[in-house]
């Protein structure tokens, strides 16, 4: 059985299902030719992360194609419901990137309240020339510790982010409309741990509460965040959203940097992927990362390893 890996795949993943029987196919093939390609191929799983699209012409199209699979968490890119109703199986890998995305969370943090990125903008620039200028320009750090952090979203990736935070003495508020409350463990050295239970709130108790807000909500119909929530929230709060894009308002939220509402934000997702408004790229308060919230080596290695369980598993009985 053929499997492409039209969005990548670790090396971990490939060796996994070539120990299973599968052959890995890992040449990037364009969005238009993915039909064409898997019936010339006769390929029967189909893994994507964000880039690569599987709507309805692809499930309509592909009568050899038995499971759909994503490397990460939200499947909008994937017609689940349609897929599993023509008797695809459809996978994913909610667990394997959770630690990587709460701590890219924590890098926009650290980089806002310390002007990280606009530091590393000027200092090539002028660090050189206007030292003392850059440094009066950049005194004016915030500590995380001691802080409220508001979490929109309390699932695997919303909890890690609450472990972290704890660990760095934050005060945690979450608010999420499935789930009530959860015990986070926070690990320290030799074996010792301590377990909190945080209940969530209602979301308008994190406007006015938190000093830093971050989203880890899937895609959905219309704003999380828009006008009337940055106007509920405290003055100079901070805003992180490594979930998806369009859950925030961007216009809203330049408009609140402007205005002094809001004091940075930091965007690993943008409203208009591949291509996000300039507005948003080039303003000096904003910390910007290009949808990398699940890139990293271990945890690209979780998800090839979980995928490739997923997909023997499931498909064991054909391949014997």
């Amino acid at each position: 059985m053929k499997v492409l890996a039209n969005d990548g795949i670790s090396k971990s993943g490939i060796l996994a299902l070539e120990k299973g029987g599968f052959e890995v196919i890992t040449t990037k093939v364009a969005q238009e030719q993915v039909i064409n390609y898997i019936n010339t191929h006769n390929v029967s799983v189909l893994l994507v992360r964000s880039a690569t699209k599987v709507r309805q012409d692809i499930i309509d199209n592909c009568p050899s194609l038995k499971v759909i699979g994503r490397g990460g968490v939200g499947m909008d890119n994937i017609d689940v419901d349609y897929a599993r109703a023509n008797g695809k199986h459809v996978i994913n890998t909610p667990a394997s990137s959770s630690e990587s995305v709460a701590e890219l969370v924590f890098a926009h943090l650290f980089s806002g309240v310390r002007f990280l990125h606009d530091a590393n903008r000027n200092m090539p620039l002028e660090g050189d020339t206007n030292f003392d200028g850059l440094k009066k320009a950049y005194a004016n750090g915030i500590e995380l510790r001691g802080k409220t952090l508001g979490i929109i979203g309390f699932g695997r990736i919303g909890r890690e982010v609450a472990r972290i935070g704890l660990g760095l003495g934050m005060k945690i508020i979450a608010s999420d409309k499935f789930v009530g409350k959860a015990d986070i463990k926070v690990d320290f050295y030799n074996g010792q741990f301590i377990n909190v239970e945080i209940e969530t709130e209602p979301i308008e108790d994190i406007f006015t509460h938190a000093d830093f807000i971050t989203l880890h909500v899937p895609a959905q119909e219309g704003y999380v965040i828009g006008k009337s929530e940055f106007e509920a929230m405290k003055n100079d709060v901070g805003i992180v959203n490594c979930a998806r894009g369009g859950v925030i308002d961007e216009v809203a939220l330049i408009e609140a940097i402007d205005n002094g509402k809001v004091l940075f934000a930091g965007l690993d997702v943008f409203e208009n992927e591949p291509s996000p408004e300039i507005q948003i790229l080039m303003h000096p308060k904003i910390s910007l990362t290009p949808h990398i919230g699940a890139a990293t080596l271990e945890a690209q290695d979780r998800i090839g390893t979980e995928l490739a369980e997923q997909i023997i598993s499931l498909l064991k009985s054909d391949t014997k």
